[in-house]
């Protein structure tokens, strides 16, 4: 690929990465100054989930998860790319938005010394609890990005000749919604209400109406 060809798909798609600064800049305004949420997030499943440290794993796998969708649906599929962030970054902000308007957190979170155990997966678990406050949790934008990320992949040109390709997307993406139960990052609350935002876009963009307009 020659230097014009690269700067042809830089230009109009990649500048869509800057909302990332927006993003980082307004969550956490939001994660400092809502110290005191309003509503507590909290359903009775909740309480049947039992807390797994190694879970943090497939938590901590959504930045891989994100790079690595990103970057392929940029180079070789930029439609699928242009949803991605299409859905993905409006489903962001008016997470952010829901943040301000109804600030919630969460009460479930154990402690170390009540969790008893010892264990590199602990030590990163207490790391991302210091760093992660229990505040802006409903809905999830870990979840909501997730979901958009595999929906825009598994409906990219990557997978249609490769269904294995598109199951491993969503099986990655169940884990990471998982992870964040069973880390106590999230209720399940906010895990439905995640999804349901991602699958509103996707309806919208790959519903069976859009594919007849196709």
């Amino acid at each position: 690929m020659n230097a014009k060809t690269l700067r042809t798909r830089l230009k109009p798609h990649l500048w869509y990465q800057a909302y990332w600064v927006v993003y980082l800049i307004w969550f956490f305004w939001l994660d400092l100054t809502i110290t005191d949420p309003k509503y507590i997030i909290h359903s009775p499943v909740d309480d049947l989930i039992p807390f797994n440290e190694w879970f943090i794993f497939p938590y901590c796998s959504w930045f891989v998860l994100l790079a690595a969708v990103t970057a392929l649906l940029w180079w070789f599929d930029t439609a699928s790319y242009d949803k991605l962030c299409l859905m993905m970054f409006s489903g962001m902000t008016l997470c952010l938005i829901i943040y301000m308007v109804l600030p919630n957190g969460l009460d479930i979170r154990p402690t170390a010394e009540a969790i008893g155990r010892e264990n590199f997966a602990m030590t990163l678990m207490q790391l991302i609890w210091k760093a992660d406050a229990s505040v802006n949790v409903c809905p999830s934008i870990h979840c909501q990005s997730t979901a958009c990320m595999a929906i825009a992949f598994s409906g990219s040109t990557l997978t249609k000749q490769r269904p294995w390709f598109k199951a491993a997307a969503w099986v990655w993406a169940a884990l990471i919604c998982a992870s964040t139960v069973f880390t106590k990052q999230h209720s399940i609350i906010d895990v439905v209400c995640g999804l349901a935002l991602a699958a509103v876009w996707g309806v919208i963009l790959y519903g069976p109406w859009k594919k007849r307009q196709d």
